[in-house]
C-alpha cells in the first residue's frame, strides 16, 4: 500500500510540472502572435537611415607629376675667412650676423711690420736701379772708346755682364717690393664674397696666425641659396626624362609640407648614386632675397618631372584600400553608394590620378567611407533624412573640403 502511494505521488508531480510548462510556452506563443498581428514587420523590417557622407566629382585637368624628397638647405658659397700673415689683430668692425659685401673690411692686422718691409724693399729697389742707371752710361762709354781701340773689348764685355746682372737684380727687387705690398694688403682682410657674417672667432688684441683653426668669421652667401635633397634610385630616370626636355622646377616647403617656403630651379644630379641608401642626390638653387631659406635647414623638395594632359583627378582622401587592391564609393543616381576598383596612377599632395575605373563627372564618396556599406543609401549634403534633418551634418576629412559638392 505503502509503495502505491509513493508512485501515486511521483506520477501526479511529473504530471503537474508537463502542465506548467505547457501553458508557459503557449502564453509565450501567443504574445509573439499578437506582437506580430499588431506589430506589423518588427524592428528588422524598419527602413534603414541613410548614411551622411561628403562627396566630391570626377575632375579632369592637366596635372603636374612631382616627386618629393628629404634634403637640408645649404648656402652657395660658404668662406671661412683666415688671416694669411702672423700678427695682432687691431680691430674688426664687422658686426655679427650682418650683410657684407665682397671688398667689405673684416679684420684689420698690425700693418707696421710689413710697412716697414715694404720701405725697405723700395729702398733696396731705387738703389740698384741707380747702380743700373751707371752701369748702363759706362757699357756705352766703353762701347765708344772700344771702337777707337782705347781699351780692350774684354772691359766691354765684363761692363755688359754687369749691366745684365744689375737688370737681374732690379727684377728680384721688384718682387721683393710687390709681395710686402701684397703682405701689407693681407693685413687688411675683406670679404671674398657677398654674404652674411657669422659669430666672430676671435676679439682684437689676439695673435692670429695662417694655420689657425677657427679662422676669424664665417661667410655664407644666402641668395642664391642651394638645396640638396635625395631621391630614390628607381625615380632617377624620371627626373633624367625631364631634364633633357628642359629646365626642372624645384619647390622647396617647409618640413611638415605644409608652408611653400621657395621656387628655384634643379641644377644637378650627383654623378654617383648612394649604394648604402639606394638614392641620388640633387642640388637646386633657389633666389632667396627674404632670406625664407637658411643654411642646415630641413626642408621637402618637390621637383615637377612632366605634366600629364588631361588627367582624371581625385581627391586623395577618396582612395580606399582592400585586398583586391584600391577603390572608391561611387554614388549613383539612386543616391546608393557602390564599390568601384580603380588604377591609381600616381598621388600628387592631396590629389590621386586615376588611370581607369572612373569617369569624368561620377560622384564620389570623399567623407563617412567607414560607415558605409555596397549598396547602402547615402545622404548627401544639403538632402533631408527620413527624419526631416539635413543628414549631411558632420566633420570631413582633411583635403575634402575644396572638393565637397
Amino acid at each position: 500500500m505503502r509503495r502505491f502511494l509513493l508512485v501515486f505521488v511521483v506520477c501526479a508531480l511529473a504530471g503537474g510540472g508537463g502542465w506548467l510548462l505547457w501553458q508557459r510556452n503557449g502564453a509565450k506563443k501567443g504574445a509573439d502572435d499578437g506582437a506580430g498581428a499588431h506589430g506589423g514587420l518588427g524592428k528588422a523590417a524598419e527602413p534603414q537611415r541613410p548614411t551622411p557622407v561628403l562627396t566630391a566629382k570626377v575632375a579632369q585637368r592637366d596635372m603636374p607629376v612631382t616627386l618629393e624628397g628629404i634634403g637640408s638647405v645649404a648656402a652657395y658659397y660658404l668662406v671661412t675667412v683666415k688671416t694669411q700673415v702672423d700678427g695682432r689683430l687691431v680691430d674688426v668692425p664687422f658686426r655679427e650676423g650682418q650683410p657684407v659685401k665682397k671688398g667689405d673690411l673684416l679684420a684689420q692686422i698690425d700693418p707696421r711690420p710689413f710697412t716697414i718691409q715694404l720701405h725697405a724693399a723700395e729702398a733696396v729697389h731705387a738703389r740698384d736701379a741707380a747702380q743700373l742707371k751707371n752701369a748702363k752710361v759706362n757699357l756705352a762709354r766703353y762701347t765708344e772708346l772700344r771702337k777707337q781701340n782705347l781699351v780692350p773689348s774684354q772691359q766691354v764685355t765684363d761692363q755688359a755682364t754687369q749691366v745684365e746682372q744689375l737688370e737681374a737684380q732690379l727684377r728680384a727687387d721688384q718682387a721683393a717690393e710687390d709681395s710686402a705690398k701684397l703682405l701689407l694688403d693681407y693685413a687688411r682682410i675683406v670679404s671674398p664674397i657677398d654674404g652674411v657674417t657669422g659669430v666672430r672667432q676671435v676679439d682684437p688684441g689676439n695673435i692670429v696666425h695662417p694655420n689657425d683653426a677657427t679662422g676669424i668669421v664665417v661667410v655664407t652667401q644666402l641668395d642664391p641659396i642651394a638645396v640638396l635633397f635625395t631621391l630614390p634610385e628607381d625615380e632617377l630616370a624620371a627626373v633624367q626624362r625631364g631634364m633633357a626636355a628642359g629646365s626642372l622646377t624645384v619647390d622647396a616647403y617647409s618640413r611638415d609640407g605644409l608652408t611653400k617656403l621657395a621656387t628655384g630651379k634643379l641644377e644637378v644630379v650627383d654623378n654617383q648614386i648612394n649604394q648604402a641608401t639606394a638614392t641620388a642626390r640633387l642640388k637646386a638653387i633657389f633666389a632667396n632675397p627674404d632670406h625664407a631659406l637658411w643654411p642646415n635647414q630641413f626642408v621637402k623638395a618637390r621637383v615637377q618631372v612632366a605634366l600629364r594632359s588631361q588627367a582624371m583627378v581625385i581627391p586623395a582622401v577618396a582612395v580606399q584600400h582592400g585586398p583586391k587592391g584600391t577603390f572608391v564609393y561611387v554614388v549613383g543616381a539612386d543616391s546608393t553608394a557602390q564599390v568601384r576598383a580603380i588604377d591609381v596612377q600616381s598621388l600628387e599632395a592631396d590629389e590621386a590620378i586615376v588611370a581607369k575605373g572612373l569617369e569624368l563627372g561620377e560622384q564620389i564618396v570623399v567623407d563617412g567611407q567607414s560607415r558605409l556599406k555596397p549598396g547602402g543609401k547615402v545622404a548627401l549634403p544639403g538632402a533631408k533624412g527620413a527624419d526631416g534633418k539635413d543628414g549631411s551634418k558632420g566633420g570631413g576629412k582633411p583635403g575634402a573640403g575644396k572638393w565637397q559638392k
